[in-house]
């Protein structure tokens, strides 16, 4: 398969994770997950250092990742979600792939009214297993200095 096939595939991968936030639909979200999805978060979009970030979903489990979505969805309201791809990488033998994708994502607790937002850059690695993509690890949001991040949504 060549390059522009693959990101294009990786880029439906990107556009249904889109859609499974948008909809909040955690079993679409995690049918997307390599079995041996990993997922580091910096506590806060400028600690750039990895030494600093914090691991709170540990290796994926199904059961677990859809559980702890679906009761963020029951307990928030999403406000937007603005997604832009920046970039895919394919590698030269067609079996793995990376994409950069900015996010600016808000959500309001409905008890609280507290709004959080997922703002950064995400980096997205792919792996095709038994010729199908599945998204392997990613790591949390980012903010980059002269990235155009404030034009994400």
């Amino acid at each position: 398969m060549n390059p522009r096939e693959i990101e294009r595939e990786i880029q439906t991968i990107i556009d249904k994770e889109t859609a499974a936030w948008n909809a909040r639909d955690a079993a679409t979200l995690v049918s997307i997950f390599h079995p041996d999805m990993v997922w580091p978060w910096p506590p806060n979009p400028l600690a750039h250092d990895p030494a600093s970030w914090i691991f709170p979903m540990g290796r994926y489990d199904r059961r677990r990742w859809q559980e702890s979505w679906e009761e963020l969805f029951r307990t928030h309201d999403m406000i937007h979600n603005a997604r832009r791809t920046v970039r895919i990488i394919v590698s030269e033998q067609g079996d793995g792939a990376f994409a950069v994708v900015d996010v600016d994502t808000q959500w309001k607790n409905r008890n609280t009214g507290v709004v959080s937002a997922w703002q950064g850059r995400a980096g997205k690695g792919y792996s095709k297993v038994n010729g199908k993509w599945l998204l392997i690890y990613h790591t949390g949001l980012l903010k980059y200095p002269h990235a155009g991040m404030d034009d994400v949504g």
